[in-house]
């Protein structure tokens, strides 16, 4: 495995030698970048001693012409790991700030990319560090949470680099378990969240979805190594896995516009969103003023994108769906995975306690042609594991 470290100027850089150790001495081929301050740290001769390659600091590494490209680096790296990343690289890389070798290798890198952060507490705590690092999850990047142990989920602790044997198991397992999936490299498309229906410009008609189970069903997908085009509407929160591309949708319509563009190009789709099935048939340009006794809203159905995709679905593709219901529960969601053309369906009950919208637990039925698999309450991250498992089942 080919590892990009990118080493910045903080005095945790002495533990960038125990990391490249960990590494190679599992066989993997460490490559560093090392900024102008990282230097100041510790010297490339040491670090280049230990992974038996020239450090790279600069663009060009001689007067005659001769450069290093980054782009040649994003393409051979099977990972990228930048440890320690002081608050100015973070603030860097989540804002594009190409005034380094090791920030442009970070925007052309087209493998996975971690990040340990290392700084005092006050920097960690900082609100402009933290919306950085939000910044860099949202776009996949996976933050090793300083002296915690974790892949960081929520952004808490000292500011202390993890310790290098913590971070290489992290990344290596990480890699590993993507590597080991029948889902790694396969595209993913998943739905999820809500939609709004707008009535005018300050109401919308909309549900109670979180998106919480669909950001767990792409984190998922992104662990076992699949690349994941997650569109969702309105929602609060995002993934936060590396190879998970965001899009964002407000109506029904254009769920169904950007779904039905990328599905020919995926593998497999995961429809988790709580799309509308009716929409406003006018929507007033101008706020509606509180006139008379009654207001009457004529409401059009909305494109079914479950059926939609299932008509649109080839052999190779597989289609999940999910069906949330209050009442006849088995017999709803038999008819729609037959109706839909879906491989599978997630059944959840709004009469179950703990399962539906806003919980961070649910309790699921996956019924197939084969018939049906019923799973206790679980938080949805264990739910989401227990989908894509059934989901792996389909390609082996």
């Amino acid at each position: 495995m080919n590892i990009v470290l990118g080493i910045t100027g903080s005095i945790a850089a002495y533990k960038a030698c125990t990391l490249i150790r960990q590494f190679v001495k599992q066989g993997h081929e460490v490559q560093v970048v090392i900024t102008p301050a990282g230097k100041e740290f510790i010297t490339p001769i040491t670090l280049s001693a230990l992974t038996s390659k020239p450090v790279i600091s600069d663009f060009f590494s001689q007067r005659d012409g001769t450069w290093h490209s980054h782009v040649s680096l994003g393409l051979w790296a099977d990972a990228m790991v930048v440890a320690p990343a002081t608050a100015s690289t973070i603030g860097k890389m989540a804002n594009g700030i190409a005034d380094n070798m090791l920030i442009t290798t970070y925007l052309s890198m087209k493998a996975p990319v971690f990040v340990a952060p290392a700084m005092d507490l006050d920097m960690w705590a900082h609100a402009a560090t933290q919306h950085n690092l939000d910044v860099l999850r949202q776009r996949g990047v996976t933050v090793i949470e300083p002296a915690s142990g974790e892949l960081a989920s929520h952004l808490v602790g000292k500011g202390r680099m993890e310790e290098p044997e913590r971070i290489a198991e992290l990344v290596l397992a990480s890699l590993q378990k993507a590597s080991a999936s029948p889902l790694c490299g396969r595209r993913i498309l998943i739905t999820a969240g809500p939609t709004y229906e707008r009535i005018d410009p300050v109401r919308f008609i909309g549900n109670y979805s979180s998106g919480k189970m669909g950001i767990a069903l792409a984190e998922e997908c992104a662990r076992r190594g699949a690349t994941v085009d997650f569109v969702c509407g309105p929602i609060q929160t995002y993934p936060k896995a590396a190879g998970i591309n965001i899009v964002k949708v407000e109506s029904a319509h254009e769920m169904w516009d950007c779904a039905s563009t990328r599905f020919p190009e995926a593998d497999a789709a995961i429809l988790c969103a709580a799309v509308a099935d009716f929409t406003p048939a006018d929507t007033a340009d101008h706020k509606i003023k509180r006139e008379g006794e009654d207001l009457v809203l004529r409401l059009k159905p909305t494109e079914d994108i479950a059926k939609g995709l299932g008509a649109m679905k080839q052999a190779h593709q597989r289609l999940v769906g999910f069906a949330l219901e209050t009442d006849n529960e088995m017999s709803n969601a038999k008819a729609k995975l037959e109706k839909k053309n879906l491989d599978f369906i997630v059944l959840n009950s709004l009469r179950d306690a703990g399962a539906g919208f806003r919980h961070d637990t649910n309790k699921i039925t996956i019924v197939s042609r084969e018939g049906e698999t019923a799973y206790p309450l679980k938080p949805k991250t264990e739910v989401a594991a227990d989908i894509i498992d059934t989901l792996e089942t389909l390609y082996k």
